[in-house]
């Protein structure tokens, strides 16, 4: 049976984000995930998690300036600095709270830098942050997104992180499957999965169109969450939707479906 962990940045927003914690477990969820935690110190996310009796699985490295634009800095060459002061943060925050993975994306294309250096300087952030997690027990993961969405992005299918992966070379790096991303790039969402499971180290779900919860849309979940389990799935599936109508009657389907939390 699937492990479902709430996205904590998607979900609950009807309450300011360090109430998400309560809100969650008292909705049935002991797992949680969000997309950065750096607005917060240790010792408040320490808190609201012992009280809410939950653990996170997931949080992302710090990507510059989100409000300004910034989608990840990894491919840019001028900011390498600050990239590894990200995940040197990153890094004190997952291993004092025990968090087993941190996803990093790795930013737009820049179009006054040439495509192979910002590839070099990727990689190289790559290998920096899989090292970095790698001796405090946390794996590395990235992420594609798909370019209708997020117009620009350097990574946007299974195909191109895999690539990268193989190219980095290293042990600690694994790949994020957003099956929202992949319906908008790919399909094949079963295979996907199927073929390249040994690197998959997290699963987040949407269905399309609207990135709502399953069933709403076009994606039959009801087979596919089954066919992930058979499959050998043994990772969290975080729900990273937007809640239609809310967050706490978009969670029907779960036992529409046959499972729990």
């Amino acid at each position: 049976m699937p492990k479902f962990s709430a996205n904590l940045s998607m979900m609950f927003q009807e309450v300011p984000f360090p109430e998400r914690f309560a809100v969650s477990a008292k909705a049935g969820f002991k797992a949680v995930e969000f997309m950065f935690p750096y607005e917060y110190s240790i010792e408040e996310l320490q808190k609201v998690l012992k009280t809410a009796d939950q653990k996170i699985v997931l949080f992302n490295l710090p990507a510059g300036n989100w409000a300004g634009g910034d989608r990840g800095i990894a491919v840019d060459p001028a900011r390498t600095a600050e990239f590894a002061a990200g995940v040197a943060k990153a890094a004190e925050y997952a291993k004092t709270l025990g968090v087993p993975q941190v996803n990093c994306l790795v930013g737009k294309k820049l179009a006054d830098v040439p495509a192979a250096e910002q590839r070099r300087t990727m990689i190289a952030n790559l290998r920096l942050a899989a090292d970095t997690m790698a001796k405090i027990g946390v794996k590395l993961l990235v992420e594609p997104l798909n370019f209708r969405d997020m117009p620009g992005f350097t990574l946007n299918t299974t195909a191109q992180v895999l690539e990268v992966l193989a190219e980095a070379g290293h042990e600690n790096i694994f790949l994020q499957y957003d099956v929202y991303h992949a319906q908008r790039m790919e399909g094949e969402l079963a295979g996907i999965l199927r073929n390249n499971l040994p690197k998959i180290a997290h699963i987040q779900i949407a269905d399309n169109p609207g990135r709502h919860q399953p069933g709403t849309g076009e994606i039959n979940y009801r087979w596919l969450l089954e066919d992930f389990d058979n499959a050998g799935y043994k990772g969290y599936v975080g729900l990273e939707y937007i809640p239609a109508p809310d967050s706490a009657s978009s969670l029907e389907w779960i036992s529409d479906y046959g499972y729990s939390l």
